[in-house]
């Protein structure tokens, strides 16, 4: 099992690519927040897309030339949410994505950022970077805020339909994800489920519910067994493992749960006098509660399984947003994730099954 501790390590000195025109946001909220992450984390950023629209941010912030950690690569075309996301970056060789995750791919950085399209990153990441050797599918793996300080949910839309092979891959890598990125020595694997017990579920929940009993009496990941998804928002276990239709509902699910409490506590809190003071006297929780349940503070959501660190940051991030996801990217290239992938690969495949 991996005990890497990654995750508490300081990450060296590295580029970032950084998709400068995907997202609602492009490029103005891109480049502010790739300026900031340069300058706080001491970090090269390779910005990728319309150099002249790049340099006017800049100018627009005051900067009138590029700071000394900054490079741009320009690209002349943008990928938009009306573009097919499986033919996007062929259609549009000289779009930022395909340019940035090129550049990539030739190691021209260590990791890239997008804020763009993510059926579009998916794809291109997976034909124009690759995936590890040996994995079938890149998954992708958000931080869910829960009682236990966040659990990994792996997939979360990217896999719709899944194999027992693939939720087995989805498993070691999220909690490799777990122990390098997290710093979490042993993580808790439960395999999402309607209900705790062994029988539970369909085909794919029991055959794979076999796969990482096994997996975990071999000692290569900490299975719990099943877990329901009001357990896993408690905290039970570090990482979540399902196919990626039923992970997206999960996720959209918490998201709208936390905005519909959101706003009932509003109204309740500006109701009278008296729920005015209450709320001054509780300020300082809800503060918390509030930055817990936001996804800027984390920044992004990792595609495990591609052989180079690519992190799919929200399409409305602003600077701050992007700050963090180019300093998750950071950790992520620094971790030894890839590698603990690579160097595990035997254990995560069925015999017999083909490359």
């Amino acid at each position: 099992m991996c005990r890497s501790g990654g995750g508490l390590e300081k990450p060296i000195h590295m580029k970032i690519i950084v998709d400068a025109m995907g997202g609602d946001n492009a490029p103005g909220e891109i480049v502010k927040g790739a300026l900031q992450a340069a300058e706080e984390f001491k970090v090269d950023i390779l910005l990728v897309g319309c150099g002249e629209l790049i340099l006017k941010t800049m100018e627009e912030n005051g900067i009138k030339s590029l700071p000394k950690r900054v490079e741009i690569a320009h690209a002349s075309e943008v990928i938009d949410m009306e573009d097919n996301p499986a033919t996007a970056f062929k259609d549009k060789k000289d779009s930022s994505m395909t340019v940035g995750l090129t550049l990539l791919r030739d190691k021209k950085g260590d990791a890239f950022v997008s804020a763009g399209s993510t059926g579009a990153l998916l794809s291109a990441a997976t034909l124009i970077t690759k995936r590890i050797r040996g994995i079938r599918r890149a998954a992708m793996a958000p931080l869910v805020p829960t009682g236990g300080g966040g659990t990994i949910l792996i997939d979360c839309g990217a896999n719709v339909e899944c194999t027992p092979e693939y939720l087995l891959q989805f498993a070691f890598m999220g909690s490799y994800y777990a122990s390098h990125i997290l710093g979490r020595p042993e993580p808790r694997v439960g395999l999402l489920n309607i209900g705790a017990e062994e029988s539970k579920g369909g085909s794919l929940q029991k055959e794979t519910y076999e796969l990482l009993e096994k997996a975990g009496r071999e000692q290569r990941i900490n299975f719990l067994g099943n877990v329901e998804s009001r357990d896993v928002m408690m905290g039970a276990v570090d990482v979540a493992v399902t196919d990626g239709f039923t992970g997206n509902v999960m996720l959209k699910t918490v998201e709208g749960t936390g905005l519909f409490f959101a706003g009932k506590l509003k109204k309740i809190f500006k109701k009278n006098a008296l729920s005015k003071f209450a709320a001054l006297l509780v300020m300082g929780g809800m503060e918390e509660l509030k930055k817990m349940m936001d996804y800027r503070e984390i920044g992004g959501t990792a595609l495990l399984g591609i052989s180079r660190p690519v992190i799919k940051a929200h399409g409305s991030s602003d600077a701050y947003a992007i700050r963090n996801a180019i300093r998750q990217a950071q950790q992520f290239a620094s971790s030894g994730l890839i590698e603990d992938i690579q160097d595990n690969i035997g254990y995560m495949k069925l015999s017999g099954a083909g490359e």
